[in-house]
């Protein structure tokens, strides 16, 4: 019973599917990364940059506007989905900075410190969490063992290297989401089309967003395609109605 129990929790902590087939389990490979960031994140961007540029376009179809206000409001939204853009690369490498000098701190701490159960802890608190659970606490000692073991080095040029090109690619996913978005109202003359085909280039590019997230989490790329434009939906009506 314990031994099903505990079968039944990796389960569903695992991002892999479980499926029964002749008496054996379907294991479904995880996608690998690609690019700079990674999928989680890089889909979060684009999500924000579509939710802010449709809480904008949206309020189009509420209001009598002529064509100078939509062209404002296409400005607005271009120009608020910048500054947000260079916000979020910004405070990204303030994060990153942020985690390399934990990192360092956290190094010392283990190579220096004659607390081994502490020093245990926080080399456990940096491991993902299904990776730390399955570890034994020796098994944490050896890695403790290997850290001490280890010249210790500063040498972050690389890494900066790499903090930069995220934050870049952080401004050009919120910008090119919202631009993407407008694109409609450039070339189409007719307001009530052009919000029509601006909304459903918002709906496809969510339900892709969710398609991305279901087949990195190993889940139904479909279901949560749909979920995800639904849920989209419901935060840029929730941010209208909130006066966002």
């Amino acid at each position: 019973m314990a031994k099903s129990r505990r079968m039944s929790f990796i389960r569903k902590l695992s991002p892999l599917k479980f499926i029964p087939a002749n008496g054996q389990a379907k294991v479904i490979e995880p996608l690998k990364e690609k690019g700079w960031m990674n999928t989680e994140d890089r889909i979060s961007e684009i999500l924000y940059g579509i939710i802010m540029a449709l809480t904008i376009t949206c309020s189009i179809s509420i209001t009598q506007s002529d064509t100078t206000s939509v062209q404002d409001m296409l400005i607005g939204a271009l120009s608020c989905n910048t500054a947000w853009g260079l916000i979020d690369a910004v405070m990204y490498l303030l994060m990153a900075k942020t985690d390399v000098e934990r990192g360092f701190t956290i190094l010392r701490f283990v190579r220096t410190s004659a607390d081994d159960e502490k020093a245990r802890q926080f080399i456990s608190d940096a491991l993902p969490d299904i990776v730390a659970k399955a570890l034994k606490p020796e098994e944490v000692e050896m890695i403790r063992h290997r850290i001490m073991e280890t010249p210790e080095s500063r040498d972050t040029a690389a890494q900066k290297g790499m903090d930069y090109k995220v934050a870049v690619e952080i401004f050009l996913l919120v910008f090119l989401s919202t631009f993407t978005i407008a694109v409609p109202f450039i070339f189409i003359s007719d307001l009530q089309v052009a919000l029509r085909t601006s909304n459903l280039i918002a709906i496809v590019m969510m339900f892709l967003c969710g398609w991305g997230l279901g087949k990195y989490a190993g889940r139904n790329s479909l279901v949560t395609g749909i979920i995800l434009s639904v849920l989209g939906a419901v935060l840029v009506m929730i941010t209208i109605a909130l006066g966002g």
